[in-house]
């Protein structure tokens, strides 16, 4: 290996260790990557930003802004709401929620797909008296496998056009993924909805894991003035149980107390922490006449007025919450909001809830001024799980949200127009109409993302321009030296799989991507069809919470478990190769 080829190998490996460990956000581990392969010398100086006006980079983001727009529009909700009815069985249900999902994610971002059809299905589930998670992995599943299907379906498919243009001057077209992407979605969608729910485990019966998904840590006070003031903690044990409230312990001048000290003599600012659901919750404060958590943020919720109203949001990577507490960014004197419990399933709370680091996939319980529940969901960058916290624009603008897509969409299919510039003049469209604010145009672009992009487009092309890719292509040769073509493409296929459920699907893509293309060349075949086996591949992250967003959404809400995603996720991946294969070789030969 040259010197360029072991500085570059070992910043990838330091990108992937970092985005293993997880410790730091992945744009951040990218960007720092792209500067030290600059200083280094092994990316160009006049290359450093290349990446940021790639044609991959600026599709990516003005797909995220045209979602916004089909959901501003509430395009979607005329869909979900014609169709969607709680008094359909659990098969039938998710045939249908995932059929939709799909049919979405084909031609908007599945992130954006699953977040505006996540509310609709927990709503059902609750209407129907089941268990959200046995829908919501389904749901998530079937929003990534649409995805596979179009150019702008999900991000891998972006990546894999602009790198074929730059391979052989011409990109892939909008629909050029339907054959084999569309087929291995159909198939995935099949095992889902007959078989995949069926083996997503259940603890305990539906009713005792709804009431247990709903369950909150939080926290109330012991005001001044209290009645409960010298009374013992186990004294208010009879109002706990009528109320359906676990008591788990106490907090006293910011330190927690072990164990329930049931024996505690309570004195004013106490704080005790409890477990329970909403309902119960504030039950139970009625009851007691406590406080939120301290006199600050009652302050606080005093201000804003009588009307307040109690709303469910969940965390994402990207919310403003995420690894900061609600002190530190300031919730009750921006927002006027309190943060009233956490519900992490799995894992005990065992900080003060207002000092607890939030975590993506968790459910938060916020009190809010009535009618700024939208608002404070938007400020936090958190998904609403209730419909009243989505926000849209007048219907009579669906049809015309719809038709500029669908005019873009035509007008790129047939080559009237360059994807980005359709997709531009779809966004100018939006805005001009009034279906999307131009002020939180920029909001909806997930920026992180685009930096991840433009750090890692230039060191991947730095790895195939010193001969690194052409390195690892020829190890994969050399690993399956006298097998089939459907064998190779089998082995590229479960490589980069198995990469894309550890690690960022766009970042899988940019490594795996030029590897196939060297792998083709070194076997003097099409390059197509190891293209189509990255893609596919690359959106097949089903195996754990970490692998793709969708799946780390529904963490929370669906009150899974890490090791519940391979259960459905493994045999589903196992499929996507079995079909994969063979209509590659059919619709995409060597």
């Amino acid at each position: 290996m040259t010197t360029d080829q072991i500085i570059l190998f070992s910043l990838f490996g330091l990108v992937f260790a970092f985005l293993l460990w997880g410790r730091f956000r992945y744009d951040l581990v990218a960007f720092t990557a792209l500067m030290l392969g600059v200083v280094l010398g092994v990316v160009p100086v006049a290359d450093a930003f290349s990446g940021f006006g790639h044609p991959a980079t600026v599709v990516v983001a003005l797909v995220l802004v045209v979602s916004a727009g089909l959901v501003r529009s509430g395009a979607v909700f005329l869909i979900t709401r014609t169709l969607v009815d709680a008094s359909r069985g659990l098969g039938a249900h998710i045939a249908l929620m995932g059929g939709i999902g799909a049919v979405l994610s084909a031609f908007m971002n599945n992130v954006a797909a699953l977040a505006l059809l996540m509310p609709v299905d927990i709503q059902t589930a609750r209407k129907a008296g089941r268990v959200p998670g046995l829908s919501l992995m389904p749901l998530s599943f079937a929003t990534i496998l649409g995805g596979m299907a179009t150019l702008i379906g999900t991000p891998p498919n972006i990546i894999i056009a602009s790198i074929r243009a730059e391979a052989v001057g011409e990109p892939f077209a909008m629909f050029d993924f339907a054959p084999v992407g569309g087929i291995a979605a159909i198939a995935g969608l099949i095992f889902v909805a007959l078989i995949g729910w069926r083996l997503i485990p259940t603890r305990g019966d539906d009713q005792e894991h709804t009431e247990a998904l709903a369950q909150y840590i939080a926290e109330l006070t012991v005001p001044e003035e209290s009645p409960h003031i010298g009374k013992r903690l186990a004294e208010l044990d009879e109002t706990a149980e009528k109320t359906d409230v676990a008591i788990l312990g106490l907090i006293r001048d910011g330190k927690r107390r072990y164990g329930r000290a049931a024996n505690t003599i309570l004195r004013a600012g106490d704080a005790l922490v409890l477990e329970a659901v909403p309902e119960a919750l504030d039950e139970f404060r009625t009851a007691l006449n406590l406080d939120f958590s301290d006199s600050r943020r009652q302050e606080v919720l005093k201000a804003a007025g009588d009307g307040l109203e109690v709303i469910e949001v969940v965390a994402t990577e990207h919310s403003r919450i995420t690894g900061k507490t609600s002190q530190a960014i300031g919730l009750a004197w921006r927002q006027s909001t309190v943060l009233m419990g956490i519900s992490r399933q799995g894992k005990r709370i065992t900080k003060q809830v207002r000092k607890t680091e939030v975590e993506a996939g968790d459910i938060l319980l916020l009190m809010v001024p009535r009618q700024r529940g939208p608002d404070v969901t938007e400020w936090l960058s958190c998904l609403p799980l209730a419909e009243r916290g989505l926000s849209v624009t007048a219907n009579e603008k669906v049809w015309l949200a719809i038709g500029l897509f669908a005019a873009a969409v035509i007008a790129a299919s047939v080559g009237l127009l360059y994807l980005p510039i359709a997709l531009g003049l779809v966004v100018v469209g939006y805005v001009l109409t009034k279906i999307l604010p131009i002020a939180e145009i920029y909001d909806h672009i997930e920026w992180p993302v685009v930096v991840l992009l433009g750090s890692m487009i230039p060191l991947g092309a730095a790895l195939e321009s010193s001969g690194g890719t052409e390195l690892i292509a020829g190890s994969l040769i050399t690993l399956t030296n006298g097998l089939p073509a459907w064998a190779i493409l089998t082995v590229l296929m479960v490589v980069t799989m198995t990469l894309s459920d550890v690690l960022n699907n766009t970042a899988t893509t940019i490594v795996a991507a030029p590897v196939g293309i060297q792998m083709a060349n070194t076997l003097g075949v099409s390059p197509d069809p190891f293209l189509m086996a990255v893609a596919v591949a690359a959106s097949a992250a089903f195996l754990t919470p970490i692998g793709h967003k969708n799946n780390t959404l529904i963490l929370g809400p669906g009150g899974y478990r890490f090791g519940d995603y391979w259960r459905m996720g493994l045999p589903l991946e196992v499929l996507i190769v079995a079909v994969s294969i063979p209509s590659i070789l059919v619709f995409w030969p060597m």
